[in-house]
């Protein structure tokens, strides 16, 4: 009972979702998955396989490219987000550090967090923006607080990106491949302040990457997707140990393959089992 309830008080719970773009193109088909409060999970998969359309589905951003949840739930808490705009969703504490960075590059840094109090609009409860406290976080942008954000390196831009995302208080952060185009140093640096905030603000994340190995370094637990699908999941300790998540995402090979994905090594194997 306790573990239902966890569920449905979940500060992500997404229910079998079908994704369409331009009423033809299916993208997601009956996903399902949730994010704890305070949790960190991890959304892992290779290009196409819809983990970037999982995030926009959450934050409503796919009408804006033609895309639609045909079907399913989506649920933030106990708030339905179906249909919800983009800003109210942001004002109900969900942000979205969308691929890319996306900063405001003719604004100073210190521009860019007090566009990124729009957020707060309206909010109940909401306290006075701390500058001063995500600075903390990242001292480099104290240092380039009057800089424009154009200026500043793919770093640095990260980080005010997920500052940005900070400023709004959220309950839930979507982070969509912050490694991307990163130097691994900073990836190390960037990877240690993001649990460094779930940790002292208590704020759930669902970390969209393709390097394997940074996210299951902070992460708890991870769903793997193919073409749409979750095809596994489970605690990042138990599928870290899995012979063929290391052979698909973490880069250990046993040798040559004829199958050509984890979803079709799975049913192989299944069907092995059955035939014997």
């Amino acid at each position: 009972m306790a573990m239902a309830e966890e569920v449905v008080d979940a500060a992500l719970r997404i229910e079998n979702i079908e994704v369409v773009y331009h009423h033809t193109i299916q993208v997601l088909r009956g996903l399902s998955l949730h994010v704890p409060k305070g949790a960190m999970v991890a959304l892992l998969g290779s290009n196409g396989a819809g983990k970037t359309t999982t995030l926009k589905a959450v934050s409503g951003l796919l009408p804006l490219e033609k895309g639609e949840v045909r079907s399913g739930e989506i649920w933030a808490a106990n708030i339905a987000l179906n249909g919800m705009a983009p800003h109210l969703i942001a004002r109900s504490g969900i942000a979205h550090v969308r691929e890319g960075r996306h900063v405001f590059e003719d604004l100073t840094v210190e521009e860019n967090l007090i566009a990124a109090t729009s957020a707060l609009k309206g909010r109940v409860g909401a306290a006075k923006p701390d500058f001063d406290r995500l600075f903390a976080y990242f001292p480099r942008l104290a240092e380039r607080r009057q800089q424009r954000a154009g200026y500043l390196s793919g770093g640095e831009q990260q980080m005010l990106a997920i500052s940005r995302a900070l400023v709004g208080q959220p309950n839930l952060i979507l982070l969509d491949e912050p490694s991307l185009g990163l130097a691994p140093k900073v990836v190390e640096e960037i990877f240690a302040i993001i649990a460094r905030i779930n940790r002292e603000q208590g704020v759930a994340m669902l970390l969209v990457e393709q390097n394997a190995f940074a996210a299951f370094g902070i992460c708890s637990d991870a769903y793997i997707m193919e073409n749409g699908k979750v095809v596994v999941s489970g605690p990042v300790e138990r599928l870290r140990n899995d012979a063929d998540v290391q052979r698909f995402y973490l880069g250990y090979s046993e040798g040559a393959s004829e199958v050509a994905s984890f979803r079709d090594v799975k049913h192989y194997k299944r069907r092995k089992r059955w035939l014997s």
